[in-house]
């Protein structure tokens, strides 16, 4: 914390004041820069370093909020001024000259005069008189006044008397009566107008932040204040707030507060909104004067050649002709805006009677109203000019314009969509299709790293997304083509598996031949339900053919692992016939156990040498079967006696135990209500278990290899 206060440097003159604006000379009504103000409180110390760090808050808010109002009042000022086109006024002038050399020839106006001519001779043709007389009176209008404006284009709009000027001075002059003034100076009336913005937003509300209350009520007061703040001496305006006897203003300078930087915080925010305000109505003036002089150079186009032409070429000379003087409408609508709010802003401050702080916040609210009413003002002159210059390009035009415009009177030839153009609404859409427009051009995506819709969110990563299944789609084909090939092939195991069943599909050993055929062919257990359906089959005999394999599967787990497998298949299937006699699903069972008998028949080898079969031994194990003790009887069969029988006579045996058991399921699927079949399977099942639970140690079984 230098003793430089706020950063301020020291000029040659010996005062404190902020080189960032003071180069913008901006003065209160007292003569007081506001580049010099200071905000007087105590300092603090080693011993005080509170007091030293609010000093330093209170600065920075201090310098933030004059550093803001200096420069939204010389916003105001220079943009009315016209002290910035000073600066290339001379520069714009040359070029219009050397354009206007190049462009206004013999050879062109000559051309241009025989076009239009034509024009006229062809409406004369087509019995249009009126709108070839009306031709002829624009080209000797544009010829008449086209050597006076191309003598010096941009005279008019640059001169101290041209339309922008003009317009100015009516709109101060305005802005003068308002504030009392009969016979205002303008380049005065501008600097008033600044002091009168500085007082109210600069010296009041920075005396009210300072010492509480507006200090310049008393005259001795105001005079101390004025001298202080004009060295940049925020002690000798301490001193002088206590010779003048405002003791309270005293106090409240040797003790600050943390209230006083909340003062300063809405001070900033309101100053802020003057900023906004003051930067807007900056950009509308100059846009208007910059405006003019574009138009201003257009017009030299249409004087040199265009105007003699019928069609859009004179409309736009008329339109470029219209928004010069339409200009200088707008220049007088923005300084009596200003002049308006000056005045208000200055009556409010004048009743506040000591509620400065209270007006400032009004003010500020005042100021974001004012801002939306300043673009309703522009939008509104934007579309005046548009139709003024659209009624003229129609009497130009006689009857030739187009209909279907707005109030009634069409659009004149070279207008378009002119009108509809100042539109917030239609200005939006069209801007938002021109953004569309380009975020789906294949250029776009091109230029941007092969990203289409490269505005769009996500779109790298789509990208990314898109590439990965670029690289991936033909493994997925491929995977698609194996899918398609195997549900073929399934198909045609389903065809054959169906081949000799009566009954097909519908009957009940259909579906269990196809569930089994499929299983033989590892087809996922999610695709068998759909190609059973899709094969014809009904949805309850899908579910009751299921049940019936998952029952089987079921019984087999606590089977012997070291047994036959297709013989453990047969029993399983045939035990659930026989605990499934109640169930609606039996004829699935039955048919099961079919299925589970045919593959134990398949399994089941024949003997190679049937001359080797041992045929007296074959009958004694078919007896025992038949009596009724069979179970225990077949175990008095040594291990040496089931050896020395020989393979071939054991496979005999088993393949005729799976024969026989293949004509017991078969007979009772077919007639599942004949208790006799259903016994027969039963012995069956019996048979085959004696064999199932055959201990390895006591020699080899039938289906021993």
């Amino acid at each position: 914390m230098a003793s430089a206060q706020y950063q301020a440097a020291t000029t040659g003159s010996g005062v404190s004041e902020i080189d960032g604006i003071s180069w913008m000379h901006i003065r209160d009504s007292y003569g007081v820069p506001l580049a010099s103000y200071a905000f007087a409180t105590d300092h603090g110390g080693v011993l005080n370093p509170s007091s030293t760090i609010l000093w330093s808050v209170l600065g920075f808010e201090f310098i933030g909020y004059i550093a803001i109002v200096t420069t939204a009042i010389w916003l105001i000022g220079n943009a009315l001024s016209f002290e910035w086109l000073n600066m290339f006024g001379s520069a714009l002038t040359g070029v219009a000259d050397r354009l206007t050399v190049q462009i206004a020839t013999p050879m062109l106006l000559t051309t241009a005069a025989t076009i239009g001519a034509f024009c006229v001779a062809w409406f004369l043709l087509r019995g249009y008189h009126a709108k070839a007389v009306l031709q002829i009176v624009t080209m000797l209008g544009v010829a008449i006044l086209g050597p006076v404006f191309l003598a010096e284009p941009l005279g008019d709009v640059l001169s101290s008397n041209g339309l922008l000027a003009k317009g100015r001075d009516l709109g101060i002059s305005v802005a003068a009566g308002l504030n009392g003034d009969s016979n205002p100076n303008p380049n005065q009336m501008v600097t008033t107008m600044q002091e009168a913005l500085a007082d109210n937003f600069a010296r009041r509300p920075v005396q009210v932040w300072n010492f509480g209350h507006v200090v310049d009520e008393q005259p001795a007061c105001r005079a101390a204040w004025s001298a202080g703040m004009a060295e940049g001496d925020d002690d000798r305006v301490r001193k002088g707030m206590q010779r003048c006897g405002d003791y309270a203003a005293y106090a409240k300078a040797q003790n600050p507060s943390m209230g006083q930087a909340g003062t300063g915080l809405m001070l900033l925010i309101c100053g802020g909104t003057l900023l906004a305000f003051a930067v807007m109505l900056g950009i509308r003036v100059i846009k208007a004067a910059l405006d003019t002089i574009y138009h201003g150079f257009m017009s030299i186009f249409g004087f040199a050649a265009g105007g003699f032409v019928y069609g859009p070429t004179q409309t736009f000379l008329i339109r470029n002709l219209v928004d010069g003087f339409v200009a200088a409408a707008r220049m007088t609508a923005y300084t009596i805006f200003l002049g308006i709010y000056v005045l208000f802003m200055g009556n409010l401050f004048a009743q506040a009677k000591g509620q400065t702080m209270a007006v400032i916040v009004i003010a500020g609210t005042v100021e974001i109203v004012a801002t939306a009413q300043l673009k309703r003002l522009s939008r509104s002159l934007g579309r005046g000019n548009d139709w003024i210059a659209n009624r003229f390009a129609l009497a130009v035009q006689g009857s030739g314009a187009r209909s279907g415009g707005a109030g009634g009177g069409g659009s004149a030839l070279g207008m378009g969509n002119a009108r509809a153009g100042d539109s917030l609404h239609a200005g939006l859409i069209s801007g938002m299709s021109m953004l569309n427009t380009i975020n789906a051009s294949p250029a776009t995506a091109w230029l941007l790293g092969a990203t289409v819709g490269p505005l769009n969110p996500l779109s790298r990563r789509k990208k990314r997304m898109d590439l990965n299944n670029i690289a991936a789609s033909p493994m997925a084909r491929q995977s698609q083509e194996y899918n398609d090939a195997g549900r073929r092939n399934w198909r045609v195991k389903v065809t054959g598996r169906l081949n000799g069943i009566d009954g097909g599909i519908n009957s009940a050993l259909g579906v269990q031949n196809v569930l089994d055929g499929l299983g033989d062919s590892k087809v996922p257990d999610s695709m068998i339900a759909p190609i059973l359906l899709a094969t014809g089959a009904s949805d309850q005999q899908v579910i009751d053919a299921q049940r019936a394999l998952a029952v089987q599967k079921a019984t087999m787990k606590n089977y012997d692992p070291n047994g036959f497998a297709p013989l453990q298949k047969a029993l399983a299937a045939g035990y659930a016939v026989e605990n499934h006699q109640d169930a609606a699903a039996l004829p699935a069972f039955a048919a099961q156990a079919v299925v589970a008998a045919d593959s134990f028949v398949r399994h089941s080898t024949a003997p190679m040498n049937p001359n080797a079969v041992d045929h007296q031994f074959v009958q004694r194990i078919m007896n025992i079967l038949d009596r009724p003790d069979h179970e225990s009887q077949l175990r008095t069969i040594t291990p040496d006696e089931w050896r020395n029988a020989g393979r071939d006579t054991r496979q005999h045996i088993g393949r005729q135990l799976a024969l026989r058991h293949q004509d017991a399921a078969t007979n009772y699927y077919h007639n599942q209500h004949n208790p006799i079949l259903l016994q027969v399977l039963q012995r069956s099942n019996r048979q085959l278990a004696d064999f199932n639970g055959f201990d390895p140690n006591r020699g080899p079984v039938p289906w021993s290899s």
